[in-house]
């Protein structure tokens, strides 16, 4: 079975040298398609940090260990927002409780779970000028993380199309070509990653 790009990204140890003999066109398509999905997820990211209004989408795609896996919260409970500064979640199996707290918790966004009954709420903070700086260095650090996963994706690529060269099933002047489309890609999702980075800022230090 051939591996995909965006495995690759999941997986980085495995190689992609798999599928040498995909069509050109397709290896690109594989490609944009994987750095879509690195700026989807990183935006989501930022959208985990809070700037003082409650929202689900801060805790929704938080990763908690159950049933022997991982899962997002989304996947596992009800999340509602009763009123501008309180997020709730209600697990559908009550066992899935101190997985979720744990997730919200390691997680680093501010937000302190507590149990009440079935259910978790979490108050949303006022923002002291020190957290909001704080929250912007963890934008920067997931920001980075999006980056390091394109250039990941982008040397994979490159990977492929230098043992089609090797190989003879593209010249020399083909692979400097598919370089300078594979790195027009790579610079163009990493300023997306940059400009969502820049707008998330605005909107932590906004006071």
């Amino acid at each position: 079975m051939t591996k995909s790009l965006e495995q690759s990204k999941t997986h980085p140890s495995e190689p992609l040298l798999g599928i040498s003999n995909m069509e050109t066109e397709k290896v690109l398509k594989e490609l944009k398609v994987a750095m879509d999905k690195t700026i989807a997820h990183t935006q989501n990211e930022f959208a985990s940090l809070h700037t003082g209004k409650a929202s689900t989408a801060m805790v929704e795609n938080l990763v908690a260990d159950v049933y022997g896996s991982t899962m997002r919260i989304r996947e596992i409970a009800a999340i509602t927002t009763p009123d501008a500064r309180t997020i709730q979640i209600q697990p559908w199996d009550k066992s899935s409780l101190h997985p979720i707290e744990k997730a919200i918790l390691i997680a680093n966004i501010g937000l302190t779970p507590v149990t009440q009954g079935t259910a978790i709420r979490c108050i949303i903070p006022e923002m002291s000028g020190e957290r909001r700086k704080e929250l912007v260095k963890v934008a920067n650090t997931m920001a980075e993380e999006g980056r390091v996963a394109i250039r990941a994706i982008r040397r994979d690529a490159l990977e492929i199309f230098k043992k089609l060269q090797k190989d003879g099933a593209i010249g020399e002047d083909d692979l400097k070509r598919f370089e300078k489309e594979i790195q027009k890609l790579t610079d163009n999702a990493i300023t997306d990653i940059q400009k969502s980075l820049e707008t998330k800022e605005k909107d932590l230090l906004k006071v």
